[in-house]
């Protein structure tokens, strides 16, 4: 047994002070940290339990877009009709996440704040830059054949294992967070890092931020958006390669592209080359391939990974066609 206090906040000012002590987590849906810390690896000395602050509704903003409370269960999220009018591609992608039992109990936060990982991150024994930082990556010469593709470093070579950050990159969202000194606005974009030198931070958030919502831009009129999932079994499973995409078609033409990648990267990959080659374009499948074909021009096979360099440009191009 690992001791631990647990203490639970009923209001934000008592949130941020309780998280304020050393050894602190804020814990909501607890899918993740929970199993973290049944293996091991995640050993926090207090627990702050979040899930009765007021975050747990949708909202709509004055642009038409959409406020998500930080505690907005997946299920909940994926079910909302505004959701699945507006953005089809969040909901989809939140549908082919996980299970329903665990959909019905993480939050929209603890879905963006799950830790990227792989088998050797959960695993005490294995020497893991993300667990124990300048120990070394056991997956860099070691199984890595689901691993990255693109902005991997030699201290992280892991995957980003959510599909709702998926889609919101592609919808580009944007994270409230806010901690004892103010509150500040992330593009959820920037929100997840690459590894670099320092894997053991996922995000940008620093000691005792909290967030509180993720806020979604009103869609442009006419877009389509839908989200594609390939995995090794049809339930309850990470990603090969994923895609979400928005497509705005004007006459043939695309008029406007936004492109998002998983199970290629530490965090959800924008395919910013891919979106640049498709405006003004044909809304053909040879475009699309183009597209395709320029975006994964960076990317940087391992060993054992290859193959996904190849699935990746398909189902890119596939969740394309099926747009247009």
């Amino acid at each position: 047994m690992r001791p631990f206090r647990y203490e639970r906040a009923l209001d934000e000012s008592t949130a941020l002070a309780a998280v304020a002590e050393p050894g602190a987590r804020f814990l909501a849906g607890g899918t993740n940290l929970v199993d973290l810390m049944r293996l091991g690896v995640e050993s926090p000395e207090v627990l702050v339990d979040v899930t009765r602050l007021p975050f747990g509704d949708v909202h709509e903003t004055v642009d038409g877009g959409l406020r998500i409370g930080a505690g907005v269960r997946n299920s909940d999220l994926a079910a909302d009709d505004r959701v699945r009018m507006r953005y089809p591609a969040l909901a989809r992608a939140l549908l082919s996440g996980a299970s329903g039992q665990l959909r019905n109990r993480a939050t929209t936060a603890g879905n963006l704040l799950q830790r990227t990982r792989c088998p050797y991150f959960q695993d005490v024994t294995a020497p893991c830059n993300k667990r124990e930082p300048r120990s070394g990556c056991s997956a860099l010469e070691g199984v890595h054949a689901n691993h990255a593709i693109m902005g991997w470093s030699e201290r992280c070579v892991a995957t980003h294992p959510s599909d709702m950050a998926v889609a919101m990159a592609a919808f580009d969202a944007v994270v409230h967070v806010v901690s004892r000194d103010g509150g500040r606005v992330i593009p959820l974009e920037d929100f997840h890092r690459l590894p670099g030198n320092e894997p053991e931070r996922d995000t940008l958030l620093e000691p005792g931020e909290l967030v509180v919502a993720v806020e979604l831009p009103k869609p442009t009129y006419g877009t389509r958006s839908t989200y594609r999932k390939v995995r090794e079994r049809s339930s309850f499973e990470f990603a090969l390669v994923s895609v979400a995409a928005v497509l705005l078609i004007e006459v043939g033409e695309v008029a406007e592209a936004r492109i998002a990648i998983g199970g290629i990267a530490h965090k959800p990959w924008r395919a910013h080359v891919a979106e640049a080659a498709l405006v003004d374009k044909p809304a053909t499948e040879e475009s699309f391939r183009a597209a395709a074909e320029a975006e994964l021009a960076q990317a940087r096979p391992l060993r054992d990974n290859a193959w996904k360099v190849e699935l990746a440009r398909e189902t890119i191009v596939q969740t394309l066609l099926e747009l247009a």
